[in-house]
């Protein structure tokens, strides 16, 4: 039998520690499937003593990253740090440049440096693995970096986190707030103390980016994303939804266009009946659409630390398997240099068009002036819903357009704004066809 593969873990809190107990309990298994044993040579952390429900005596312990990726008898460092600069940065670079394996589950650091960490890796005939930086437990790297060989995708687009679809699921299932659901969301260690980077779309698109590059062979540009939260979606628009057949999703999308690759992440309407509205709670799923295959689906746990760390293990087991002298593939399917510069299309008219939600006042003329405002700007209305007023004089006007612009929904929304008579801001969403 090979020699065992010797790894540094870096990291040992929620996921490291996971990784570390699968590696222990699941010897056996791991041995066999992979030909060789893997043992945990190498340790990092802040905290020595904590209790981690797993036996790390027999590992070497560095109090830093950077040193453990230099000097530590490994041949793999699995980075679990998180964050795009400072020691995880550092300790992944200081382990490229010492021609060591490195796994990671670190989005972020990935949507920063990656393409400059690929070259790193490519250079030095060694894996650069990021199956749980994207989505937890699914494997769609593997599926998108291997196993489309000879595929063209045209879109690439999922529910990818899942703080913000646990919290849509649960406004819809049970009727309260935002504001309600995200202080449970808290409470039930879900959403982060600061949800921001969440709810306002950035985790979503770190990971969109890195499926961008993997989709259309790009260089990542997390940058150029279009990108919108979910903290402005209301009750209201909820059950408008649901009365029009819809469900909303933050999702994020990547698509090839005539203008360039079109990257954005945004609440999104899609059809109650398509397989992506059935997704709930915290689970993620991925859509990938290709010229051959047609559409495929990968949905699964998107976070928690068995699920990242089941992703972390397969990453570490497919070092394991390979040989000395194994040409490995590149890090985002095509050679790093040989990544295209990215080029950010206009946004596009989307299939289905948008909805737009009114709160206007009741009096003569102001349905005339939506209409007008709507024909100025050549946008065709497939369904208009008036909502009685309430006491307070006003009342809700629902439109759902045909296919059209950004622009032309942007121009007729700030024209009726301008004409004065709105008592709130209009909201608009975009209707995505899904599968």
């Amino acid at each position: 039998m090979a020699e065992a593969l010797r790894v540094g873990i870096a990291g040992l809190g929620t996921v490291g520690a996971s990784v570390a107990r699968v590696l222990a309990h699941k010897t056996a298994e791991l041995t066999r499937q992979c030909g060789r044993p893997i043992e945990v040579a190498a340790v990092s952390a802040r905290s020595r003593g904590k209790d981690r429900q797993v036996d790390l005596s027999a590992a070497a312990w560095f109090d830093d990253p950077v040193a453990l990726a230099e000097q530590a008898e490994i041949d793999v460092f699995v980075e679990l740090i998180g964050g795009d600069e400072g020691p995880a940065l550092a300790s992944v670079k200081a382990a490229l440049a010492r021609g060591r394996h490195v796994v990671t589950a670190n989005k972020a650091l990935l949507s920063r440096h990656g393409v400059a960490l690929a070259e790193m890796a490519e250079q030095k005939g060694v894996l650069l693995n990021y199956e749980a930086a994207v989505a937890g437990g699914i494997p769609v790297i593997k599926t998108m970096r291997e196993a489309l060989a000879g595929n063209s995708v045209t879109r690439v687009f999922g529910i990818l986190n899942g703080t913000c679809n646990y919290i849509l699921t649960r406004m819809e299932a049970e009727g309260i707030s935002f504001d309600d659901c995200l202080k449970d969301a808290q409470r039930l260690g879900y959403a982060e103390a600061d949800p921001t980077f969440d709810i306002e779309g950035h985790d979503t698109a770190h990971k969109l980016s890195i499926l961008t590059a993997l989709a259309f062979g790009t260089r990542i540009s997390a940058g150029d994303i279009y990108m919108e939260g979910i903290s402005n979606i209301s009750q209201a628009d909820i059950r408008a939804a649901a009365e029009l057949g819809y469900r909303i999703k933050l999702l994020g999308v990547a698509q090839r266009t005539e203008s360039g690759i079109e990257q954005r992440v945004h609440p999104t309407m899609v059809p109650t009946a398509s397989v992506i509205a059935q997704v709930h709670g915290v689970t993620n799923a991925v859509a990938i659409e290709t010229d051959i295959l047609g559409e495929l689906l990968l949905s699964g746990p998107g976070a928690g630390g068995n699920a990242t760390a089941s992703a972390v293990v397969g990453d570490i087991a497919d070092i394991a398997k390979s040989r000395p002298g194994f040409q490995h593939g590149p890090v985002f399917g095509w050679p790093a240099k040989q990544l295209k510069p990215y080029k950010r299309a206009l946004m596009r008219s989307h299939a289905g068009g948008y909805f737009i939600r009114l709160t206007v006042l009741d009096r003569t003329g102001v349905f005339a002036a939506i209409a007008k405002r709507m024909a100025d700007n050549d946008i065709s209305l497939e369904s208009i819903v008036q909502h009685s007023a309430g006491a307070d004089g006003q009342k809700t006007v629902i439109l759902v357009t045909h296919e059209t612009t950004e622009a032309a929904v942007r121009k007729a929304t700030d024209g009726i704004t301008k004409d004065g008579h709105l008592t709130d801001k209009p909201q608009v969403i975009r209707i995505e066809r899904a599968g």
